[in-house]
């Protein structure tokens, strides 16, 4: 079976709230199981090799396919998280379409 994965990439330039921030990460990772989500990176050291990089915090999750990643992102109980990271902290994020890989 061939599948294309999807992968959220969240890149936190700044934590403006650190206790609200930390109260998001606590319950982030609950959300995800349903959904078949999974984090890649979840912070974590970085290295910039090429060009300018600002970041505090990058974090990738990975899901089988955009329809996963869209219930998550919608769900009730992530919408209400997604509001804490927003209001502690300044990033971006994108969703990246992965390559065909065999499972």
């Amino acid at each position: 079976m061939w599948t294309v994965a999807v992968f959220f990439v969240v890149d936190i330039k700044e934590i403006t709230d650190p206790e609200a921030y930390a109260e998001y990460r606590k319950g982030v990772a609950a959300t995800l199981e349903p959904y078949h989500g999974e984090f890649l990176v979840r912070g974590g050291s970085f290295e910039v090799i090429e060009g300018e990089w600002e970041t505090q915090r990058l974090v990738i999750i990975a899901f089988p396919d955009e329809e996963h990643f869209k219930g998550w992102y919608h769900s009730p109980t992530y919408t209400a998280l997604r509001k804490i990271r927003l209001s502690a902290s300044i990033g971006r994020a994108v969703l990246v379409q992965g390559v065909q890989a065999s499972s």
